[in-house]
């Protein structure tokens, strides 16, 4: 058994592959168990439209039956939106099981990332990242994207980290890390929902070719690892700061109370934001993620 023999790709992308066409590749966890049905195939079949429109070739990623796929067909998408969060949410750590036991993986930003490098697509568009959670101080609770992004050679292109988050401890832990981080557009970290955190960047760009320009260089400079491409949600979606900041301060305290914890946490958390701010929160959530398709496309074109 070795990493190939696992990689199982769509004929479109393997064509797109071998003709050299720009790929974006696309996470499942956000169909599985980030938004709730129909909403979250209807989100998918979206984002890879208007991937296409904007020139790149879509891949959402996922493990079936054991394999490593880049490309799923419409009916694997409607599977993983039904059945929720019965399919297991895929990180780094749950990838060697599933593969022995040919199960089914919804993939996280980290396992994106393995899946993705290893059908050899360089740029991959999410909505948000995971990152340092509030309290990590005592819970040790980091997400493992973040050390994905030191590991492998992909570069993600996303809405900054999730609000939810520990927003100044994750761009820090990114710093150490030794992660490239550009704004683009931007001059600071949005805050997923919201276009601003007060939180500086270290570089901006406003051009997908320079972006290119960039990832080819960490590749020529023998960087291992990836690369952070946060685009703020369009104007017209962004949310009132002080609302979502409340309803997040409200989902935590509930999460406390309830004792939930780990790869859990997240969902929970955004489906409990989506509640109180009335479905709101789950709109911008879908805005943002089809502007970071676009932003990666473009990117994904210029390599």
């Amino acid at each position: 058994m070795n990493e190939q023999s696992l990689v199982c790709l769509s004929p479109e992308v393997e064509e797109a592959i071998r003709a050299n066409r720009p790929i974006v590749a696309m996470e499942s966890t956000i169909i599985s168990h980030g938004m709730p049905y129909p909403q979250n195939v209807e989100t998918a079949l979206n984002c890879q439209r208007i991937c296409r429109e904007n020139g790149a070739v879509p891949a959402t990623c996922a493990i079936i039956g054991g394999k490593l796929c880049a490309g799923l067909t419409d009916e694997q998408i409607d599977y993983l939106g039904r059945e929720g969060h019965r399919v297991t949410k895929a990180s780094r750590r749950d990838l060697p099981m599933l593969v022995a036991k040919g199960m089914d993986g919804a993939t996280t930003v980290a396992a994106t990332m393995i899946v993705a490098a290893a059908a050899g697509i360089r740029v991959f568009a999410t909505g948000g990242i995971g990152g340092v959670h509030r309290g990590a101080e005592t819970t040790m609770d980091i997400s493992a994207d973040l050390e994905e992004l030191k590991e492998t050679p992909v570069c993600v292109v996303c809405a900054g980290a999730k609000s939810i988050l520990d927003l100044n401890l994750t761009m820090e832990y990114l710093e150490t890390k030794g992660v490239p981080v550009i704004g683009f557009g931007t001059d600071e970290l949005p805050a997923f929902y919201t276009r601003k955190s007060g939180i500086k960047v270290p570089w901006r760009s406003d051009d997908p070719k320079e972006i290119a320009d960039a990832i080819n260089a960490s590749r020529a400079l023998g960087y291992p690892g990836g690369m952070l491409v946060v685009n703020p949600i369009p104007e017209e979606y962004s949310m009132d700061a002080d609302a979502i900041n409340k309803a997040i301060d409200e989902a935590i305290a509930e999460a406390n109370e309830k004792g939930i914890k780990g790869k859990e946490t997240t969902p929970f958390l955004l489906a409990k934001i989506k509640d109180i701010t009335g479905g709101s929160s789950l709109a911008a959530n879908i805005r943002l993620v089809y502007h970071n398709v676009e932003v990666a496309a473009q990117i994904a074109a210029n390599l």
